[in-house]
């Protein structure tokens, strides 16, 4: 009896594990699922007016770093093939010392984007707070989104549930930075928690909101 008892309690935490490991792996299946049709190699993307292109740091001098660099080349080659009207490059200016749009708006006009096709969101702190003010603050209607592979699904899944209809083109990091990826791909697997609470739950408003900007607007209609 002792032994049936002992194997019943087994069978019932084998049972609620499983629930568990369900429920844990939810938020990534729909980060996944959600953004697959959507996610493309810039070849193929679909033509939209505005590139999103996410913030990923700055080095100590200020510039890009290496993955960060990454995706705005991959938005200036987006701009070169006419996929796209307007670069809005979104990132973190939260310190006067720290400002990821200026140098990212920097990078791509040194790479030949003409000055007036880049657009600066000083406040997208995270990924939901680019995508959200992109479309209050700014009037994004339709885009494609640049950032780096691992991160793609998330940030595609976020901007179409803030009300875009986003694309995205992700920058490909496997083979220059093996176990930065590496992590970063384990890292998506925990962010897709609060993406899921965000984009389908809580919708919050972004950190900072303000007033509607006319940057896109005006650029698009140069």
């Amino acid at each position: 009896m002792g032994d049936f008892i002992g194997r019943l309690s087994w069978k019932r935490v084998l049972i609620a594990l499983g629930l568990l490991a369900v429920l844990a792996a939810t938020p990534w299946v729909w980060v996944q699922s959600s953004s697959a049709a959507y996610r493309h190699v810039a070849a193929d993307v679909p033509d939209t007016p505005v590139a999103l292109v996410l913030g990923a740091g700055l080095t100590r001098a200020g510039t890009p770093t290496p993955f960060l660099a990454g995706r705005l080349d991959v938005a200036a080659d987006l701009y070169r093939r006419g996929k796209v009207e307007v670069l809005l490059v979104s990132g973190d200016n939260s310190t006067v010392d720290y400002d990821e749009p200026s140098a990212m708006r920097t990078y791509l006009i040194g790479r030949g984007v003409p000055e007036d096709a880049v657009v600066a969101d000083y406040a997208g702190l995270d990924t939901w707070d680019s995508c959200t003010r992109a479309k209050r603050i700014f009037g994004v209607e339709r885009a494609t989104v640049v950032t780096q592979e691992f991160h793609l699904p998330r940030a595609v899944a976020l901007c179409r549930s803030a009300g875009i209809e986003a694309f995205g083109v992700g920058h490909d990091t496997w083979s220059l930075h093996t176990t930065t990826t590496a992590y970063g791909h384990f890292r998506e697997t925990i962010a897709a928690g609060k993406a899921m609470w965000d984009g389908l739950v809580a919708k919050p408003d972004p950190r900072f909101l303000g007033p509607q900007e006319s940057g896109v607007t005006s650029a698009l209609e140069r």
